[in-house]
């Protein structure tokens, strides 16, 4: 068996480096603040947060996504410790996608909310 080692792969044609047909890495992923002012903790390929309403957010693209078809991942921390959390997206459009935290029967804000998109950048 051989090993590759490198520091940077690229796709000279731009977008996600593909082996085997297949992305290896998420195109994007985020972890914010989603109480008071909306603050991103970290990221890639996520320009901003809008905070829609208690409880949901839209996660805004840099680069956006090839088409919907893309998967979103999410979770977030339980701030009200009364269990019954559910983290899901809707409105998946290729800019930005609609997340919410839906926890104890209500929508509620995060102060810890994660998600990974994997799916591929236009």
């Amino acid at each position: 068996m051989s090993t590759i080692k490198a520091n940077d792969i690229t796709n000279v044609s731009g977008g996600i480096p593909t082996v085997k047909s297949q992305q290896l890495i998420p195109t994007a992923w985020v972890v914010f603040n989603g109480t008071g002012t909306v603050a991103i903790l970290g990221s890639e390929n996520v320009s901003s947060i809008t905070d829609n309403a208690v409880g949901q957010y839209y996660i805004n693209f840099a680069v956006a996504q090839a088409n919907v078809n893309y998967a979103v991942i999410c979770s977030s921390a339980n701030t009200a410790s009364n269990g019954g959390n559910s983290d899901y997206t809707v409105s998946k459009t290729t800019a930005n996608c609609l997340a919410r935290h839906y926890e104890a029967g209500t929508y509620r804000d995060s102060d810890n909310y994660q998600a990974v998109i994997m799916g591929g950048q236009s």
